[in-house]
């Protein structure tokens, strides 16, 4: 059974940093998509960061473009786990962050439905 559990939120002032984890189990992500999104109060869930198998057999990070530079996605094979470090913390950034992933070559990686493990998400409060 495919489980995946998000850890490091928090609350943090705004200009802070944190670094969520979201380690998988029940199989090997090695060839998995692992993405990153988050869900403010009354919106939906908006991509963040992917950590994905490319087609060249190699890993790709791609990120939304509004928080490109601020956040950074990176995998532990070994531990079969995704990070994802946030810097400069806005208030804007306050959201449940949630782990999603997917097997094998995922092109549409902004798109929250083609994932098909989700974790329980974890709650990251930036304060002004």
């Amino acid at each position: 059974q495919v489980q995946l559990v998000e850890s490091g939120g928090g609350l943090v002032q705004a200009g802070g940093s944190l670094r969520l984890s979201c380690a998988a189990s029940g199989r090997t992500f090695r060839n998995y998509a692992m993405g990153w999104f988050r869900q403010a109060p009354g919106k939906g869930r908006e991509f963040v960061a992917v950590h994905r198998w490319s087609r060249d057999i190699t890993y790709v990070a791609n990120y939304a473009d509004s928080l490109r530079g601020r956040f950074t996605i990176s995998r532990d094979i070994a531990k079969n786990t995704v990070y994802l470090q946030m810097n400069s913390l806005k208030p804007e950034d306050t959201a449940v962050y949630f782990c999603g992933s997917r097997e094998g070559v995922l092109t549409d990686y902004s798109i929250s439905s083609y994932y098909d493990y989700w974790g329980q998400g974890t709650q990251v409060t930036v304060s002004s």
